[in-house]
């Protein structure tokens, strides 16, 4: 009887061990799988970066720009200042004939602000060693902001420049090295050709501003105003498009380097009368 009575406390014990060693199995497991549920989370909620008009990165959905609050405005100067003459048009110049440094120190020389006031600030900054003039360049970004066809659409919204302070968009032009660099911090691999735009700030490589793009049928200035319009579209919350047809004008918002499909190169969201030349979404 003694026997038979160890043997079933034996028998109870050793379920008990092996309920026990199953329940551990399965405080392992969950365990394990916490980790990997926060890995997938993080991979879905991390922040994407957009890409730029010559590059196939997704672009991010950011938040509408936040007009400069009063506070923040250039104030007032007490004299009128002297006007800038507008800078003469520029031809396209190839490759060959323009010298472009592929890469400089990585600091950046601010342009003047205009002493004007507008609803958006902004800021243009220019890389030190580029062979760019800060306030020329900043002289021209200011003409496409401003131009009746890009997206001030004849006053409906207005830019000012800024050299301090707060800025929703500030526009970089930097050498190959440079642009690939900080496109690079957000995974975009601008391959020292292609321009970008990281959320607020729109990288703009060297070596397209100064020699504008092959596959754009057009003046630089031309060129130029295509990435700015693009960019800054971008940062207005326009996402891109495709040629709404044969023969029509491309899209401001459509990745042309890539192709017209059809359309007719062009720099400009809007035409002469004010309507928007757009495309089907691309998604």
């Amino acid at each position: 009887m003694v026997a038979d009575t160890r043997t079933a406390r034996h028998g109870r014990g050793g379920r008990r061990r092996a309920r026990r060693a199953r329940r551990g199995r399965i405080r392992v497991l969950a365990a394990l799988a916490v980790p990997a549920a926060l890995i997938c989370v993080v991979v879905i909620v991390a922040p994407r970066w957009a890409g730029g008009d010559e590059s196939r990165a997704a672009t991010a959905r950011t938040p509408s720009p936040t007009p400069s609050p009063r506070t923040a405005r250039s104030p007032k100067p007490s004299a009128k200042p002297t006007p800038k003459p507008t800078p003469k048009p520029t031809r396209k110049p190839s490759a060959e004939s323009t010298r472009v440094p592929a890469s400089g120190p990585g600091t950046f020389t601010t342009a003047a602000g205009d002493g004007r006031e507008g609803r958006y600030a902004y800021r243009v900054e220019v890389e030190d060693g580029s062979g760019v003039d800060p306030d020329e360049a900043a002289a021209r970004i200011a003409g496409i902001l401003a131009a009746p066809r890009g997206w001030a659409q004849g006053g409906a919204r207005s830019f000012h420049r800024v050299a301090s302070g707060p800025a929703g968009l500030v526009v970089k032009i930097a050498t190959a090295a440079t642009t690939d660099r900080i496109c690079g911090r957000g995974g975009m691999n601008t391959h020292g050709e292609v321009n970008c735009r990281v959320y607020e700030t729109v990288m703009v490589n060297l070596k397209r501003w100064q020699t504008g793009s092959p596959e754009f049928d057009g003046p630089l200035d031309g060129y130029r105003a295509l990435i700015i319009n693009h960019e800054v579209g971008h940062w207005l919350g326009h996402g891109h498009e495709t040629c709404p047809g044969k023969g029509r004008p491309a899209p401001a918002m459509m990745q042309q380097i890539y192709g017209l499909k059809g359309c007719v190169a062009n720099a400009w969201p809007y035409d002469e009368k004010g309507a928007y030349l757009g495309g089907p979404s691309v998604p």
